[in-house]
């Protein structure tokens, strides 16, 4: 065997993450890889029948002080971090009576978990900070050219496999990779102990505020999963980054098509986040994306239904788009979208008739997406950032005002609930046309209301005439009533909130149209 890949004789295992533990234990067992553990991780393997050496079998000290102190001793670190070319460290090592350890592998107290537990007490968090575990990761990180460290059940399968084909030894770029890993994790659990316990503000009175405060120092840590073409332009470079939680955009998964791209990736959390607002329980729906706005979106009793009432809307902008939708695509569905250019369907699922029928699309992305809320938004400015929390504010009866002489009937109140989901998903400044349960014509993005208003109406293929209209925040002047109403609306959503809203309303009334105040803005910049 080279000199890069010596045989592992010896390996320590302390888990808190347990997961497919046995299994990658018994492979190195079968490679004659001697295992050294603690506490519950030593009994798991016992359980298991592998044999396993007790850590204080290796020191020749007992664990301590509630499991506090069971690694932190010479013949744990020395046994890691001594260098195997060095003759004074294999001398020193050899009148300790050190034994080489060859592999390390821990994952930490789940101190995050323990910090969102409601009503936690301040002991518990504390005893939730590990520190024998960071220091055997850091320690044989830093050893990377003779220790391999294994920090996450994702690299069993990977390390086990290369394990047995070379009989027992790991390649140096397999362990420098591992070693570049462990540091990222150390440094991202020290991150979330101490953003945590800033939000501590009074020792003597502890109480943890809510995770949705802002932090006084905001640490973001991300894996990079993806390296794009280009950005939004060719001469523009890109990547996308994970935050490891295996949900949300950044941890999909593509079945079929191209490799994403920067621009596509956008579309397709626009498109997502769209089809979210409405319950797979109650309608499909379906939001077909372009240039980050709908382009079409809509509901029915079936995905097929949803995509050709969305598609009704604007089948010219639509091609070339991303969708996103709200149940699993059947074979129904996957037959009516197959006949229009598409970038990317973006599902919870997709069933295997559905797959079939796109199979035929090689280019076309289909990617699986696992629901994650975001907390915050974030935006880069010059020198610094801003953070917001997401704008995830659902409108309740209590905030519906009917401020017109004519109440809207319950068509026009349903029609104009569904157009205030939409949008609230526009670019300001934003009108969307709707009737119930279907876009019919959307401006977007405009520097004056009333234009968006004009807009909306021109792009509408559907008739305008007994339409809703939602607009994302209030009307300054009255001209953008007088547009919708001469579109053919009736009945108008909106913040309300503006100097001019006496004005607003009796224009409104004079043309006969109903309109409710909700009291809630949705800009999207």
């Amino acid at each position: 065997m080279s000199r890069t890949t010596p045989r592992i004789q010896r390996a320590i295992l302390s888990v808190t993450d347990k997961s497919g533990l046995v299994d990658f234990a018994r492979r190195l067992a079968d490679l004659g890889i001697e295992l050294i553990s603690t506490g519950g991780t030593a009994k798991l393997l016992r359980d298991s029948r592998i044999a396993v050496k007790d850590i204080s079998d290796l020191t020749g000290f007992p664990e301590m002080l509630d499991g506090r102190v069971k690694t932190l001793h010479p013949k744990v670190h020395g046994g890691i971090l001594h260098r195997r070319e060095n003759p004074a460290h294999i001398a020193a090592v050899a009148e300790h009576g050190i034994q080489p350890i060859d592999m390390v592998v821990v994952n930490l107290y789940a101190f995050e978990k323990t910090a969102a537990k409601p009503g936690v007490a301040f002991e518990e968090l504390i005893e939730n900070i590990d520190i024998g575990g960071p220091s055997m990761i850091r320690s044989a990180a830093k050893n990377f050219h003779d220790v391999a460290v294994v920090t996450s059940p994702a690299d069993y399968q990977a390390i086990a496999e290369e394990l047995a084909r070379s009989g027992g030894g790991l390649s140096l770029e397999t362990k420098w990779r591992l070693a570049q890993k462990a540091f990222a994790t150390t440094a991202a659990y020290d991150s979330a102990i101490a953003s945590t316990l800033e939000r501590i503000p009074d020792i003597n009175n502890f109480q943890l505020p809510a995770a949705e405060s802002f932090p006084k120092t905001l640490r973001l840590s991300f894996q990079k999963t993806l390296d794009l073409r280009y950005g939004e332009n060719p001469h523009q470079k890109a990547a996308m980054y994970s935050d490891g939680s295996g949900v949300g955009v950044a941890n999909a998964r593509q079945l079929q098509g191209k490799e994403l791209s920067y621009n596509n990736i956008v579309d397709l959390q626009a498109a997502w986040d769209l089809a979210q607002e409405f319950d797979p329980n109650e309608a499909a729906v379906c939001a077909i994306i372009k240039h980050t706005n709908p382009a079409g979106t809509a509901t029915g009793k079936t995905l097929a239904e949803a995509y050709k009432r969305a598609l009704e809307c604007d089948p010219v902008s639509a091609f070339g788009g991303v969708i996103g939708v709200n149940r699993p695509i059947d074979a129904e569905a996957a037959e009516e979208m197959h006949k229009l250019f598409l970038e990317v369907i973006a599902a919870p699922g997709f069933d295997d008739a559905a797959k079939a029928r796109f199979a035929t699309k090689k280019n076309l992305r289909l990617v699986e997406v696992k629901d994650a809320p975001q907390k915050w938004i974030l935006k880069n400015i010059s020198g610094g950032i801003l953070l917001q929390d997401n704008d995830s504010r659902p409108l309740q009866d209590v905030d519906l005002k009917v401020v017109t002489q004519r109440a809207p009937t319950p068509e026009e109140i349903r029609a104009m609930l569904f157009a205030w989901k939409v949008c609230k998903h526009v670019k300001s400044n934003a009108i969307v046309y709707a009737r119930e349960g279907q876009t019919v014509g959307i401006g977007a993005g405009q520097m004056s209301r009333v234009d968006s208003a004009k807009i909306g109406a021109m792009k509408a293929q559907l008739p305008l005439k007994g339409t809703v209209a939602a607009s994302d925040a209030f009307f300054p002047f009255p001209d953008g009533v007088e547009e919708i109403a001469k579109a053919g609306a009736t009945a108008i959503i909106q913040p309300g909130g503006s100097q001019r809203d006496p004005e607003v309303i009796a224009t409104a009334d004079r043309l006969g149209l109903t309109m409710l105040f909700t009291g809630v803005r949705h800009f999207r910049h």
